[in-house]
């Protein structure tokens, strides 16, 4: 039955989820053609919607073509989705082949059951689209709602497997104008605009002959329309503070001895004491005369920085005192037994604040942790991961997404991979968070695109908060983000040095800051409305006996 329904599947509609997924890989970096954000859906709807011939026995006919099965349009959805994360997240087979201790095969077997994971999404928008259009040829209900289905899937990748890579939005973080609408939906809207446009364009490609000119200009002089906001140019934003962000470059793999961390802490601390008596001023031209390093930030570091190793604390509290400034460090933060109801000592991916005259005034501890690589999942059945955390253990899940309070200024503090999740960053400055610090090991990544897409991402939370946000990483990207998601200063990568990064206080709060996800929500909605009115409709038609 299974392989029957396959073979009914045309060699069209196959090659058009094949080319979806190619277009979709190019759309983010490395490659980066953003551009094709707007063409990249609509081979798959189509090939949904035309999947296969009108009869059984028309197999080789082309010209009968009637959308697929659910089940078909499921595979179908399916196979492009596992090309796609194949082609966009390649990267997580090096880190667990060079870094996770793991063997080439079974690397490149993680990666394969990854993608065979995450690829159900796109699975589950197929099998919706399939459900909606039904028998016969009338694509209208499945295309009026693909847009609403594709958010609502989003979402559902945000909020069930906990892993948005690569939201569709986040193709077009750099046009400045049309991400504002983030700032009244999230990321989601974006996600939105894009859908209805591919929709608009694999209409064009459905309907009879005689109208698919008017529908494909249509189609493509709105992609144009939408895609010119890249080419207007926003003035700066305003910024009358500076941090000093310290790249520390420190190797993932580095051979701790006692001599080498000593000499680590100690070229780290004077680098981060000698860059702090620059003038801000002339190395920012954007900020005031006024303006004063008043920040200094270390990243989420491979190193082991523990907050309760006394040559660590020490070594951070003296650089704290002599540039007399607030001080962020990534840390592995260690709660001991006795405060733990007898549980015995914990252990977090933590930042540690320090004051300026040295005392360690609290920390964030990271609240939502990356599978494999700080906790492992049902540790019986994936125990050969455990080389990823094999130096620190598995880490234990923070409780507090509140602002820390750095002498009035309130920091919305989160950790590497936090970034990627919308409704989790906007929740502190939903508590108040007046600047956004984000610090983060993208060592792991490599020189692959993992770097560049997890700034994009993080980007897209300055956007949708109206926040500038310090990005302060170990191997780079290190840089300062405007409200507009634009990277106003940046060091380059894979380089010890530190930077002075110009941001701004502010305790405005946006839509999306106020009431989170409600658009995806409401795609949701809409989309359980259509599909229960789709199975209404069909209960109705049946005859009755």
């Amino acid at each position: 039955m299974l392989s029957f329904s396959v073979r009914q599947i045309h060699l069209t509609a196959w090659c058009l989820a094949g080319l979806s997924a190619i277009l979709q890989v190019l759309i983010f970096p490395l490659p980066g053609l953003y551009v094709l954000s707007w063409v990249a859906l609509a081979p798959l709807i189509v090939a949904l919607l035309r999947a296969r011939p009108a009869g059984e026995l028309e197999i080789e006919d082309s010209t009968k073509l009637q959308p697929a099965t659910p089940w078909q349009a499921f595979l179908l959805a399916y196979i492009c989705g596992i090309i796609w994360y194949a082609g966009t997240c390649y990267w997580i087979y090096n880190t667990m082949h060079q870094f996770g201790g793991l063997s080439r095969p079974f690397a490149l077997l993680a990666l394969f059951l990854f993608c065979l994971y995450l690829g159900l999404y796109h699975g589950l928008f197929g099998l919706l689209i399939g459900v909606l259009a039904g028998p016969g040829r009338d694509d209208r209900r499945a295309l009026v709602a693909a847009p609403f289905l594709w958010v609502a899937v989003e979402l559902a990748r945000t909020r069930i497997t906990g892993f948005p890579w690569n939201l569709l939005g986040i193709a077009q973080v750099d046009n400045v104008p049309l991400c504002r609408i983030a700032g009244l939906t999230g990321v989601y809207g974006i996600s939105f605009e894009i859908l209805l446009v591919n929709v608009a364009l694999a209409t064009a490609f459905l309907v009879p002959r005689r109208k698919r000119g008017a529908l494909f200009v249509a189609a493509l002089a709105s992609a144009a329309v939408l895609q010119a906001g890249r080419l207007i140019e926003v003035p700066a934003a305003f910024a009358d503070h500076a941090a000093l962000l310290v790249q520390q470059n420190v190797p993932v793999s580095a051979d701790w001895t006692k001599d080498y961390f000593e000499r680590t802490l100690r070229e780290l601390s004077d680098l981060s004491v000698k860059s702090s008596a620059l003038n801000p001023s002339a190395v920012v031209p954007r900020q005031t005369a006024a303006a004063k390093i008043d920040l200094i930030v270390w990243p989420e570091s491979p190193a082991p920085f523990y907050t309760n190793d006394p040559l660590f604390r020490d070594a951070v509290s003296e650089m704290a005192r002599r540039t007399r400034e607030w001080t962020v460090t990534g840390s592995i933060g260690i709660t001991p037994s006795m405060h733990t109801d007898g549980q015995g000592s914990q252990v977090f991916n933590s930042a540690a604040l320090i004051d300026p005259n040295g005392e360690w005034i609290t920390r964030y501890d990271k609240v939502h942790l990356v599978p494999f690589g700080e906790y492992l999942p049902f540790p019986r059945l994936f125990a050969f991961a455990g080389g990823l955390t094999k130096e620190v253990g598995e880490f234990q899940r923070g409780q507090s997404r509140a602002p820390l309070d750095a002498g009035g200024t309130k920091l919305g503090l989160f950790i590497c991979y936090e970034s990627v999740f919308p409704d989790e960053v906007r929740q502190f400055a939903a508590q108040g968070a007046q600047v956004f610090v984000n610090i983060s090991n993208d060592g792991w990544y490599g020189d692959s695109g993992a770097y560049a897409q997890h700034l994009n991402q993080t980007r897209m939370r300055a956007i949708e908060n109206n926040r500038w946000l310090l990005s302060a990483t170990n191997t780079g990207v290190t840089a300062s983000i405007d409200p507009w998601g634009r990277i106003a200063d940046q060091v380059p990568r894979k380089e010890r040095k530190a930077l002075v990064a110009s941001y701004a206080l502010t305790s405005v709060t946006t839509f999306y800051t106020r009431h989170g996800d409600w658009f995806a929500f409401l795609c949701a909605i809409i989309s359980t409305g259509a599909l229960f009115t789709r199975f209404a409709s069909r209960k109705k038609a049946e005859p009755t006996s």
